[in-house]
């Protein structure tokens, strides 16, 4: 009798101890959500909190003496590790926003490489290449100055002859170093440092040096003692850049037509139904002054609160919630060294697998099989129409300058390696 009253007992407290439990449960994993986010925080920051104790010898008083490597070091983090995904959207997004310009747009669409499809994709896998691998490898390094003797050897001939304007190659340098600072603090998690801004403007301004960019259009570019520093560069490109847009960047149908290819390109990997909203959202993403020149409508005000809450969703999901990405898994996307024949590749592609190797994995992984039901080209399809032997620097190109140029080249490797060895572009 005794054992069926303690058993009654014990039941009556079950239903207390069921609240208690319940209530308790709540309290653990609201203490472990906060140790979570706590702990994403302070790591989070880790990486700012390195560069500052690493360059602690450059502040706002003393960042003309940084040089050119620490710049493209402290860059090179930035766009592998902190920021890679926006980092790659700004620089495609620069090379956008130049279409926007008649005088650019013009010239690619009577060149074809942007307004003919056929050659749409592998001008832009070029293009993507060539300043890929100047900012992925050391200014002072062989694989750097390649790329830029290559890309100055494809401009020398538009350039002598006027077709490209030296205003035009000043406003498009202008914005492979506006835009990334731009997209990251409207849509990152955290803005850029005074640092990292700095490291920004050193590096774009000693690679228009290596380019022969003229800053004569910028004040102090026509005086003697010059910029001050990176950010002293980067105010008054930025004031020059706007200004340029104001009285150059005008609708013209060359715009639209360029506009429509690339638009094309970047959307390409969605499925069918999909292609009109990623249309609507490069709308979004352009402002009204860019939107006027494309002759582009902007989207839905539905759709448009849509895309915004969806970028500060992720900008705060990162923050909170995201560990930081692994060394291991940066955004790393060239080979480091060549094959046996000379030859690089690219480690990843998004759109048109260009110069990617046809490895077991790049054709039978698990996100080649999603490409193989979309019915998208994966590496080695079609022989050899996506170079999959890889590229050397020395033939990248249209196909009129493929196996020409080296002697060019060689003379203007000459001269950066004389002059380009990773010092201070502002001493």
């Amino acid at each position: 009798m005794s054992r069926i009253t303690n058993l009654s007992r014990l039941y009556a407290y079950i239903p207390q101890l069921k609240v208690f439990a319940a209530k308790n449960s709540v309290a653990y994993a609201l203490i472990c959500t906060i140790v979570y986010i706590g702990t994403m925080a302070s790591l989070r920051y880790r990486r700012m909190q390195y560069l500052q104790k690493r360059y602690s010898h450059l502040r706002r008083g003393t960042f003309y003496k940084m040089t050119d490597r620490e710049a493209w070091e402290i860059q090179k983090l930035i766009f592998q590790l902190e920021f890679p995904f926006m980092a790659l959207k700004s620089l495609q997004f620069a090379l956008f926003r130049t279409y926007g310009i008649p005088s650019i747009s013009s010239l690619l669409a009577k060149t074809m490489q942007l307004s003919d499809t056929a050659t749409a994709f592998k001008r832009y896998a070029d293009t993507s290449l060539l300043i890929g691998e100047f900012i992925a490898f050391d200014p002072s390094s062989e694989r750097a100055h390649a790329a830029i003797a290559r890309t100055n050897y494809l401009h020398t001939g538009y350039r002598s002859t006027g077709r490209i304007l030296e205003d035009d190659m000043l406003y498009t340098l202008s914005l492979f170093a506006l835009e990334p600072i731009r997209f990251i603090e409207t849509y990152e998690w955290r803005n850029l440092t005074e640092l990292e801004r700095c490291a920004i403007g050193t590096y774009w301004k000693s690679l228009g040096d290596a380019l022969g960019i003229s800053y004569a259009p910028l004040p102090s570019g026509r005086k003697e003692a010059g910029f001050r520093d990176g950010l002293h560069w980067l105010e008054e490109i930025k004031a020059w850049s706007n200004q340029y847009e104001l009285e150059k960047m005008k609708p013209h149908r060359a715009n639209k037509d360029v506009a429509d290819k690339t638009t094309d390109i970047l959307v390409y990997i969605l499925p069918g139904p999909l292609k009109p909203l990623g249309v609507y959202f490069v709308s979004f993403m352009m402002d009204e002054r860019l939107r006027g020149a494309m002759m582009y409508d902007p989207p839905p005000r539905f759709l448009s609160k849509i895309f915004a809450v969806s970028l500060l969703a992720r900008k705060y999901f990162i923050r909170y919630l995201a560990p930081p990405r692994p060394y291991s898994l940066r955004y790393d996307v060239f080979t480091e060294k060549p094959d046996e024949n000379g030859r690089n590749f690219f480690k990843y592609w998004d759109i048109v697998p260009y110069y990617v190797k046809p490895t077991i994995w790049n054709r039978y992984g698990p996100s080649a099989w999603m490409r193989r039901v979309m019915r998208l080209p994966l590496p080695g399809d079609d022989g050899d129409r996506y170079y999959p032997r890889g590229y050397k620097v020395s033939e990248v190109g249209p196909r009129y300058f493929e196996g020409k140029g080296a002697a060019k080249m060689d003379e203007i490797k000459s001269v950066l390696a004389r002059e380009r060895r990773g010092q201070c572009p502002f001493a």
